[in-house]
């Protein structure tokens, strides 16, 4: 079946693959095909080809998603080998989409260019970070990207300006079924002595006050206009709150927890109960931060 719908790639292409052990919080069904192309050329041929009614869905490092116990219909896509290359130039960096937020910092840092620390205390991918407009510690991508290079659903590769990406809070406008492939970051030049001192601020700051060693998903809410969700969370009463084997952290209540065998449901439902709990005693909404996606089962 797989052969006759589904297109030849150099890369990888397996199917009913787990997803699970790819994610932090270490959940979530099968994908029906999961590809790790080889090259941008690989990728333009693979969803060229690809029947138009067939599912694109791309995930990164993995670290602010939850995948449905169900899994996920059609092909995920997910770059390796081939997509994280960094490039320093004098104003900035080019970053392949699989290369890592912390590895781009510190390319940055050996170059004495600031201006992209704040990368170094945020999980993932430079293309997840660009897809979500990712921010912390008084930074975020808006403030620094220049263009976006990307593969459309029919194979083709644009270089996008980051203005023409709409970039809000925790948002991009991406064509549906695109995948980012490069983006350039703008810096400045700086002092090595500031940019080393304003990262090790970060990770200290990152460790002592979030389960950076647990199987959790970063930020489960954004903040709400002119409010904290940790503030709102603890408010309510839901710090340590339970749910099967999904919880609360006691350290940071703005981070779910898998304690060890939950499933993407019990973590998805305490969710749930917390916006339910805020809601009722705050009179706030909370919106999910971290994505969910995919069946439920």
């Amino acid at each position: 079946m797989m052969a006759t719908i589904i297109p030849a790639t150099r890369g990888r292409l397996m199917e009913r693959a787990l997803l699970a052990p790819l994610t932090w919080f270490r959940v979530g069904g099968p994908a029906e095909f999961l590809l790790r192309p080889a090259d941008v050329e690989d990728l333009c041929a693979f969803l060229r080809d690809l029947p138009p009614e067939m599912p694109v869905t791309v995930i990164g490092a993995a670290s602010n998603l939850i995948i449905r116990d169900g899994g996920i219909n059609g092909v995920v896509v997910k770059l390796a080998r081939g997509f994280g290359d960094v490039v320093v130039e004098a104003d900035g960096v080019i970053a392949g989409a699989a290369a890592l937020d912390i590895s781009v910092s510190e390319y940055a840092a050996e170059a004495r260019l600031a201006g992209l620390e704040f990368l170094s205390g945020i999980p993932g991918t430079i293309g997840g970070a660009v897809a979500m407009n990712a921010g912390a510690y008084g930074g975020d991508i808006a403030e620094v990207l220049d263009w976006v290079e990307l593969v459309t659903r029919e194979g083709e590769l644009r270089r996008v300006p980051a203005l023409e990406l709409g970039l809000s809070y925790r948002h991009a406008n991406l064509p549906p079924g695109a995948v980012i492939v490069r983006a350039r970051l703008r810096a400045r030049p700086g002092e090595a002595a500031l940019i080393g001192a304003r990262m090790a601020e970060i990770k200290t700051r990152r460790e002592t006050s979030q389960p950076v060693r647990a199987r959790t998903g970063g930020s489960t809410f954004a903040n709400p206009d002119g409010q904290k969700a940790w503030e709102l969370i603890d408010a309510a009463g839901c710090r340590g709150l339970t749910m099967g084997r999904a919880q609360v952290s006691e350290l940071h209540c703005n981070f779910l927890l898998n304690l060890g065998d939950a499933t993407a449901a019990e973590l998805e439902a305490l969710g749930e109960e917390v916006r339910r709990r805020v809601a009722r005693e705050t009179g706030a909404a909370l919106c999910w931060e971290i994505k969910r996606i995919g069946v439920n089962s």
